[in-house]
């Protein structure tokens, strides 16, 4: 936690109490009492609740390919990593910058913030074990081996040379198959590879240039393909890895979609529109009608695939409400928009009494304001786990809606709690110099994707100016 010089500026009378020992242990952010009941019913574990984890938050919920069976028989095939020699994450000081030749993402990525490690990891630590076959691990595929390195504090190491490779499996292997997801309220669709592997593919709906119109409200904005992977490509740039590899592709709707589907209620929507082009709708609770079609040109569409986290057979998650969630109702206003002492309810409340969850609930903030995602309403963690890890960044599509404009509103967590992870505002730091500016490594960044230009300059130039904003918010 990082000591805030001296205290947050509040209008009213409340005020941060904070930590002046900057520190990335576990906390007791508690204080003596305990919230109401109220209270209690918002903030902690909703996975019970019949639309989360497994019924419409987890991606793995799935038809025939996502059998149990199925699954365990696949995984098997492949077997197991030897390789566990990671180390844990510890704290460092913000060393001088490295003078920046040729590209600036490599740079970023050779300074010591970005070389901390990891203790060699227990059984406990990792997410899936595999029985051991007659297999070296350079024979599996890289979505296998991706899942195989999933542990307690991260979703991908940072120069694991799997992540590019699965990227451009995502891009190139052959779709065989294509399912709705269901659940959700806008149009997925789950594409399974010769490989085996599976992702989300979310079609485009709109252009790069166009934005959210004012008057719409958050819960009805499009869901954005090119936000995804915007969205996966911040994420590891601000050193969370927190968000699963997503890349774009130009998919064909006739050949890669209507003829390999056994969906028949997709497979019923796929139309010729009056400009001859290839179009489909599917169903979802908003925009799949006939007036909300995906057209392609005349059967190419673009859209972000997402890796699939492990088969939920083998990888439980859990779901948690976020405690900030907005009303999701045109009148209605949360409790954290009406009580400025709000946090101090969360930090009495598990899982945010304890450990580094409330921390994580900071990353997330800064993450969710660069891009303008106002749509962050529950999360998830791998349940193997516990409360001792990391929050999974699912569902990234409504961000960078608008580059005019900057929705304060996000930022809420950060300063009623005044916690932030001191290697959090490090890097926020070092990404604020212009050696390493956040806009030009993005830049660099999005341009390998197959889609680019992902992001126009106005969305590129925003996150810089939100940068500032987030370090204002939590200090002088």
């Amino acid at each position: 936690m990082i000591d805030l010089l001296p205290k947050l500026e509040r209008h009213g009378n409340s005020g941060c109490s904070c930590s002046h020992t900057p520190s990335e242990e576990p906390q007791s952010w508690g204080k003596q009492g305990w919230p109401n009941k109220h209270t209690l019913r918002i903030l902690q574990d909703f996975s019970n609740e019949p639309s989360s984890n497994v019924s419409s938050h987890s991606l793995e919920r799935i038809p025939a390919t996502g059998d149990k069976t199925q699954a365990l028989r696949r995984l098997e095939h492949y077997g197991q990593r030897g390789d566990k020699k990671r180390q844990f994450i510890q704290d460092a000081t913000l060393a001088k910058s490295i003078p920046v030749k040729g590209s600036r993402l490599s740079a970023l990525y050779e300074h010591p913030l970005y070389k901390r490690s990891l203790p060699p990891l227990t059984n406990e630590d990792t997410l899936v074990l595999f029985i051991k076959l007659h297999l070296t691990a350079d024979s599996y595929p890289n979505w296998l081996r991706f899942h195989i390195g999933i542990n307690r504090y991260e979703l991908y190491s940072r120069h694991n040379p799997v992540i590019d490779a699965l990227l451009k499996d995502l891009v190139t292997q052959r779709i065989t198959s294509v399912a709705m997801k269901s659940g959700g309220t806008q149009l997925k669709l789950i594409m399974t590879f010769q490989n085996y592997g599976q992702a989300l593919f979310k079609p485009m709906k709109q252009t790069r240039e166009q934005e959210t119109p004012p008057d719409f409200f958050y819960f009805s904005d499009f869901e954005r393909h090119n936000a995804e992977i915007a969205a996966f490509h911040l994420d590891r740039i601000l050193d969370f890895r927190r968000v699963p590899p997503v890349a774009g592709r130009l998919v064909n709707m006739t050949k890669e979609i209507r003829d390999v589907t056994r969906d028949k209620k997709l497979w019923r929507t796929f139309f010729i529109s009056p400009a001859n082009n290839v179009c489909f709708y599917g169903e979802c609770s908003y925009y799949c009608s006939t007036e909300h079609a995906l057209c392609g040109k005349p059967d190419q569409i673009e859209g972000s695939l997402a890796a699939f986290l492990p088969d939920l057979a083998l990888a439980k998650r859990k779901t948690w409400r976020n405690p900030w969630r907005r009303s999701y109702h045109k009148r209605k206003k949360a409790e954290w928009e009406v009580d400025p002492d709000y946090c101090e309810e969360v930090k009495q409340t598990p899982p945010y009494d304890s450990g580094t969850r409330l921390l994580d609930i900071m990353d997330m903030t800064v993450f969710d304001f660069l891009m303008g995602n106002m749509d962050r309403h529950h999360y998830e963690t791998f349940e193997k786990f516990g409360n001792e890890t990391f929050i999974i960044h699912l569902d990234n599509g409504r961000g960078f809606g608008k580059h005019s404009h900057d929705e304060m509103s996000i930022l809420v967590p950060l300063t009623q709690c005044c916690r932030v992870r001191k290697s959090t505002h490090l890097r926020l730091q070092l990404l604020a110099k212009e050696e390493y500016k956040l806009s030009t490594l993005m830049a660099e960044s999005l341009v390998r994707d197959r889609l680019s230009p992902i992001l126009i300059q106005p969305h590129l130039k925003a996150m810089d100016r939100r940068l500032r904003q987030v370090s204002a918010s939590y200090l002088f």
